[in-house]
């Protein structure tokens, strides 16, 4: 039996930030607020989210023979993550400022697996990333790193909201799990409910992403420009992602910056571009400057898109 001490101290040599264990469980009640949730449309067009409902609640229906799931965080605050300068038209998620960390993630929990094998070379485990249908917010609070906030996301005593989760999911019991994260410590503050452009936060702690900003930047969808332009929903100046319902919060203020020279420093501060450098870009360029980061997923004529629909 795998010992909780050991994966952990392997996991923080691999590079992350924050390690618990959990037991696999069916989240049923999860389950049932999901799936209102989606009847309610507020999924817009993310169509892939009504897909493997079973297996997103459940880790043991999406991997056979799975037993436990190490979570995994990492910290990847920059001083970017805690805002722009007023009227700022080139604004993109901090995360985003930085090498795509679908990679970057799933090498790190490479490297934990790889160290686990040769302690017990039978083990067999899958890596995640956010790239499978798995609860990955609600597998960190179960496993003590933090609770959910008010504006769906997950946020930690030590590194607050500016944390990438990903998860290995093994074929193995571990000798102590971790204990759920009770409660939460958001109070009455209400500042992210506040402080979002187009109103898209829920009072169930959830997102309507009809009105979510970084849907609206990056999904790609041909009436996106259409509801982007008047009424009461634009983009406030994002092109790529939006970081508004986490610089305002309280917990982020005082949390330490990345020092996981994956995350530290970004590749590029936003500011340094402007909007008619980003419009008189070409494809090679783009390429060549972001084609290592989350701005790939959108592509250039998207990003021109969303600074043209702000003018």
């Amino acid at each position: 039996m795998l010992k909780s001490s050991i994966i952990k101290d392997l996991a923080l040599r691999a590079g992350f930030d924050l390690c618990g264990i959990v037991p696999c469980c069916h989240f049923a009640e999860n389950e049932h607020y999901f799936r209102e949730w989606l009847a309610s449309g507020y999924g817009a067009d993310l169509y892939y989210l009504e897909r493997n409902l079973d297996k997103r609640f459940d880790v043991g229906r999406l991997v056979e023979g799975a037993k436990s799931v190490i979570v995994c965080g990492v910290n990847y605050k920059s001083p970017r993550s805690m805002g722009y300068p007023a009227g700022c038209p080139t604004k993109v998620a901090s995360y985003a400022c930085n090498r795509d960390y679908h990679t970057t993630l799933k090498q790190m929990l490479a490297t934990l697996y790889a160290s686990l094998k040769e302690l017990v070379p039978s083990l067999c485990a899958r890596a995640f990333t956010d790239s499978a249908p798995l609860l990955e917010k609600q597998l960190a609070v179960q496993a003590g790193l933090g609770w959910i906030g008010r504006q769906s996301l997950l946020i930690t005593p030590r590194f607050g909201s500016f944390v990438l989760l990903c998860e290995l999911v093994i074929d193995h019991e571990v000798d102590c799990y971790d204990s759920p994260f009770e409660g939460s410590r958001c109070g009455e503050c209400r500042r992210c409910v506040e402080a979002c452009p187009n109103g898209a936060i829920l009072p169930t702690k959830s997102i309507d992403a009809c009105r979510c900003i970084s849907r609206l930047t990056i999904e790609k969808s041909p009436d996106l420009t259409s509801e982007c332009v008047g009424g009461d929903v634009g983009l406030a100046g994002w092109i790529f992602g939006c970081d508004e319902c986490q610089s305002c919060c309280p917990y982020n203020r005082t949390t330490p910056y990345a020092t996981n020279l994956n995350f530290a420093p970004p590749l590029f501060d936003p500011v340094e571009i402007s909007a008619e450098e980003w419009q008189r870009m070409s494809e090679e360029l783009f390429a060549e400057r972001f084609g290592q980061t989350p701005l790939l997923r959108s592509g250039l004529q998207r990003i021109q898109q969303n600074i043209k629909s702000q003018d």
